[in-house]
């Protein structure tokens, strides 16, 4: 074809992957409020035309407010980097065509979890620029009133040391533990082969074993230390009050384990279940300590069915008062059903199956999976293990798929018939909310999931349109995973980014994404310029509603990432 020569400048008006497509999937570029009737596909370097297309109206996308054009190239499918070029809008950001498109950027959200380690170094030869000495050993953690027992009273040191910092602050809490350990362990299980030759750039990587077990077992090492000896859980593990923009060295203040909850110990159980049989094959002794200490967090929360997490009331009772995330999950009976279920799967003793009344629940509470909602990862692992069921559970296991299927299929009918920007994300307005952008992963993984279940490439598409969304086919253009795309997350709310004195913060990251509740507004004062939902997102260090990074936000997208890598790649 002959070249091009529009001279355009690149602008954020056409919203893309900024990362890239593999040849075989759909490829679309949006383009927001423009007349334009044709877009090029220029190669990036030489600016030669590959590929021409007519723009196809979509309408206003109720989110976003703006007007979109989709350019569709999906049929353009050599290797290769690429632009979109839209006579009198602009150029689009470069993208790449590639077979493993997605598996740089998914090691990095995976690596993400290898910064956010406690109580040891990162050393450059793993974490480059990013290097740091060590912080929180937490080996010498208080028992506060909260938590005290005859035989742990108050003041009682114990080590619980290891696990990840929650978000970008350095304190660790189980019940959010809990669903991302999990997601992180269902991504191994179903995708073995792939992950048993995925190398990770972290110390463990000699020892045979595969690396993204061994950086789950860093946190799951963290989380067996909060049992204590009546098989209850310590809701958290934290300081008094959030640090400042300090580097975890440099954090040196008491730390405290705070009361046993059932919500917890649940989470707990749950995650423990599922450690026995993901670690089964690589550490036996292991896998035998995770199952004995689920099955007792699960018989204390049967003894102790509502112990809530209520900061305010606990510090109404105990010294010193505690303020920092509460996570304070007020209906465990999600936990509860969680928790029987992956036990029933680890023993396949009956009781367990009685405890988690699945095929009453099926009817109505089973919705997108968050730390405070947690009963559907439930489902994922009954499908995931149903050759291992006893013969009597199959009518319940098509009860399961069907859910799953059909809370996946509204996704999917929503990005092919109503979503004017071609995403699953957006659903409902209630998809903008704190940490939305991993309602878009968690999307994504369900997708994944009824794409695995049914084979049927529909989903794939879905989960795909998803992970568009959140590395720039959005509201704002943003790529919202740090290091990657040509927009950028630069100033993420997270200490060791803040304090670090590196201009670019830690790679990997996914932001917490447009949020028009701007709960944050007070402190980023005069920062916000509009409260439609999908574009209230400021890239500033002082917006905790829209630009932190948690490791329930890194999880999912990592799921996301890495199933479609493992699914689609190809060396």
């Amino acid at each position: 074809m002959a070249a091009l020569a529009f001279g355009q400048k690149a602008t954020d008006k056409i919203r893309l992957n900024q990362v890239g497509f593999y040849p075989s999937t759909e490829k679309v570029a949006i383009i927001t409020d423009s007349t334009a009737k044709e877009f090029f596909v220029l190669d990036a370097k030489t600016k030669e035309k590959v590929f021409s297309g007519v723009l196809k109206p979509m309408g206003i996308w109720e989110y976003s407010e703006e007007f979109s054009n989709k350019a569709d190239f999906t049929k353009f499918n050599k290797t290769g980097t690429y632009i979109v070029s839209v006579p009198g809008v602009g150029d689009s950001y470069p993208f790449q065509i590639s077979n493993q498109v997605n598996l740089t950027v998914g090691k990095a959200s995976l690596g993400f979890l290898y910064y956010q380690r406690a109580s040891t170094a990162l050393p450059a030869q793993y974490a480059g620029k990013w290097a740091r000495p060590a912080g929180h050993p937490d080996d010498q953690v208080i028992v506060h009133a909260s938590a005290a027992t005859a035989t742990r009273p108050e003041g009682t040191k114990i080590n619980s040391s290891k696990g990840w910092y929650d978000a970008g602050d350095y304190n660790k809490y189980i019940v959010n533990s809990g669903i991302s350990t999990y997601t992180l362990m269902a991504l191994y299980e179903q995708y073995p082969k792939f992950f048993d030759t995925l190398k990770l750039n972290i110390p463990e990587n000699t020892n045979n074993i595969p690396d993204l077990l061994d950086e789950i077992r860093w946190n799951l090492d963290w989380m067996v230390t909060m049992q204590d000896e009546d098989g209850g859980v310590y809701h958290k593990l934290t300081n008094t009050n959030f640090d400042g923009s300090v580097m975890p060295a440099d954090a040196t203040n008491g730390r405290y384990v705070i009361m046993k909850t059932t919500a917890a110990s649940l989470d707990f159980a749950a995650v423990m279940a599922v450690a026995y049989r993901v670690y089964k094959k690589t550490d036996k002794a292991f896998s035998d300590k995770c199952l004995k200490a689920s099955i007792a967090a699960y018989d204390w929360s049967k003894k102790n069915k509502s112990v809530i997490y209520n900061q305010g009331v606990m510090n109404q009772k105990y010294n010193p008062d505690i303020n920092t995330g509460a996570y304070d999950d007020g209906n465990v009976t999600d936990e509860f059903q969680w928790a029987a279920i992956e036990l029933f799967i680890a023993t396949n003793q009956t009781k367990y199956a009685e405890d988690a009344n699945i095929e009453f629940t099926l009817r109505t509470e089973f919705e997108l999976p968050n730390w405070a909602k947690v009963n559907t990862l439930g489902l994922y692992s009954l499908i995931q293990n149903r050759d291992n069921l006893p013969e009597e559970f199959a009518p319940t296991l098509e009860l399961v798929k069907t859910k799953v299927l059909d809370l996946a299929s509204k996704l999917q009918k929503y990005q092919v018939n109503k979503s004017a920007f071609n995403v699953a994300m957006g659903l409902s307005n209630g998809n903008f909310n704190w940490g939305s952008n991993s309602t878009a992963a968690n999307q994504g993984m369900l997708l994944m999931n009824a794409y695995k279940l049914s084979n049927e490439g529909s989903y794939l598409t879905a989960a795909i349109s998803n992970l568009d969304y959140l590395l720039g086919r959005n509201g704002t253009g943003y790529c919202y995973v740090s290091g990657y795309g040509s927009k950028q997350v630069m100033n993420p709310h997270h200490r060791p980014s803040e304090a670090d004195g590196i201009v670019e913060p830690v790679p990997g990251m996914l932001a917490g994404g447009p949020n028009p509740g701007q709960e944050d507004a007070g402190t980023c004062t005069g920062k916000y310029t509009t409260k439609v939902p999908a574009k209230s997102y400021i890239d500033e260090q002082c917006s905790y509603a829209t630009n932190e990074v948690a490791i329930n936000w890194n999880s999912p997208f990592t799921f996301l990432c890495l199933s479609i890598e493992a699914t689609k790649g190809r060396k």
